[in-house]
């Protein structure tokens, strides 16, 4: 890859935008063709027609794409190179949700399959102990799951289980990430040691928060029980076995994942034990099968028709050409409520850079920032800036068609007409009110919420941020920036005499 500033496309694109800021988009929308800006893939539908581009302006970002051998990048990723160069890695989440046969890389069947085996294992696990037959120190049956982990080994995962808690049949699933103290206490206070299961999310089992709040658990935990009873019900996720044995747990009940599997994109692997465990292994085989769906989608569709890759060209459209500093992620579904959290995580990690894959730093902008709110509660917090603020802010408005709760259709029809007057007011607005509306948004449309219509949604945001990260020059798929904080971190803990500040506040 280059940089795309300098190619020819780049400079065209500026000059497309600066025409395009001189224009309203009821202006924009008032022209023929706008009913095409819709793409399909099952039951979710992306329209785009309230955003601020044209067929001749979507034909610039296809040719800046293709400038940057998207393709050809695409191809890369799905044939298992090491893209994530920086660490010398392949990056094969998609395998996790492969069928047999759908690569031809040695690499990606691989990974498939021995995912596979390790999602056979969970299973037999996840049945055993929903059903009763893997029951506690005491004889009683496992009734509260806490799965310890932080990042990727959480924010997905407990995303998800909320995501899904309309077909909860299972434990209760309790998640614990925050190194402070009073997030796993009251955990705790809520269970029963011979009824709880303990799964410990860590790639590498060094992360330093995950461990601090995992001894706390074990010590809770021996308080009530022996040591020999913690291979009843304590759970290790991780790559590491020989660090998973040093910490007193079993491997018996171990499930690895693959090292090409990035953390912030470890749902699909044995991170999701706990929604495994949550809704049963038919409903996780079920959000794969959603995400296969999109990767498919993603592979093949027409660049017109494809929604992940029009979602990152717009994306790109609006940060780089219109100057848009932010994306507001609105989903109007109660159970979609901690998706903005999960995506800051997806989309800032990936691509909150400002040096490219060459090492060496850039000049235009790239991740926006990620915040939102599930509807209509944002209306009521931040929508007001949306609306009338200095900054333009596109906005993504998610709704789900069928009601969760059928016997409140009422509630329904009203969320819904809130998501469809919000999305117009900030296109069209009000001039004698003082709306002066112009401001850009997409609604991705699932005709239900499912696991499988779920799994869809997470892939497409997964490959839309590829898709920018592939236009910007950047490796989505490393997080230098997190790690000079761990290490001074552990230099102030460690000695904050250094600084008289700090050491009164550690006094």
């Amino acid at each position: 890859m280059t940089d795309p500033t300098s190619h020819a496309v780049w400079n065209a694109l500026q000059a497309k935008a600066a025409d395009v800021k001189q224009t309203h988009l009821s202006d924009l929308n008032a022209n023929t063709g706008r009913e095409s800006m819709r793409a399909t893939c099952g039951s979710l539908t992306l329209d785009y027609s309230y955003q601020r581009v044209t067929k001749e302006i979507l034909d610039s970002l296809f040719t800046l794409a293709k400038a940057q051998d998207f393709e050809a990048w695409r191809k890369r990723l799905f044939d298992g190179e090491a893209i994530n160069a920086s660490e010398n890695r392949s990056v094969l989440h998609m395998a996790l949700r492969a069928r047999e046969g759908d690569s031809e890389s040695a690499l990606f069947s691989k990974v498939r399959a021995d995912a596979e085996k390790t999602r056979t294992r969970m299973a037999q696990f996840a049945n055993n102990l929903r059903d009763g037959i893997h029951v506690g120190y005491s004889g009683e049956p496992i009734t509260d799951v806490i799965n310890i982990g932080i990042g990727g080994s959480d924010l997905g995962p407990r995303m998800v289980v909320h995501a899904l808690s309309h077909l909860h049949d299972g434990p209760r699933v309790h998640f614990v990430a925050n190194v402070d103290g009073a997030d796993i206490s009251a955990t705790l206070k809520k269970c029963q040691a011979e009824k709880t299961l303990f799964i410990i999310a860590s790639k590498t089992f060094t992360t330093a928060e995950t461990l601090m709040n995992a001894q706390t658990a074990k010590t809770w935990f021996l308080e009530h029980a022996d040591t020999d009873d913690i291979s009843r019900h304590f759970v290790a996720l991780s790559t590491n076995a020989d660090v998973v044995q040093d910490f007193g747990l079993s491997t018996d009940l171990m499930f690895p994942f693959d090292e090409a599997i990035g953390g912030r994109f470890s749902l699909w692997s044995s991170i999701g034990l706990s929604i495994m465990l949550a809704v049963g292994s038919d409903n996780f085989q079920a959000l794969l099968e959603g995400a296969r769906d999109m990767d498919q989608h993603f592979l093949n569709a027409q660049a017109r028709k494809n929604i992940p890759l029009l979602m990152g060209l717009l994306g790109v459209w609006e940060r780089n050409f219109m100057d848009s500093a932010g994306l507001a992620l609105l989903p109007y579904a109660q159970n979609l409520s901690l998706l903005s959290d999960y995506m800051q995580q997806l989309d800032m990690e990936s691509n909150g850079k400002s040096i490219n894959r060459d090492g060496n730093p850039i000049k235009y902008a790239t991740s926006p920032i990620i915040f939102g709110q599930v509807g209509t509660n944002g209306q009521h917090a931040f929508h007001q800036a949306l609306h009338q603020g200095t900054d333009i802010i596109p906005a993504d408005f998610i709704i789900i068609r069928k009601s969760l709760s059928p016997e409140l259709q009422q509630h329904h029809r009203k969320l819904l007409a809130n998501a469809l007057a919000q999305r117009q007011a900030l296109a069209f607005g009000e001039k004698d009110s003082g709306f002066a509306g112009g401001r850009p948004s997409s609604l991705i449309m699932l005709d239900e919420l499912t696991p499988h219509t779920l799994g869809s949604l997470i892939a497409a945001y997964e490959h839309k941020i590829f898709v920018q990260g592939v236009i910007w020059n950047l490796n989505s798929f490393d997080q230098p920036g997190v790690e000079l904080g761990k290490v001074l971190a552990q230099d102030i803990e460690t000695h904050p005499e250094k600084t008289e500040f700090y050491a009164k506040l550690f006094e």
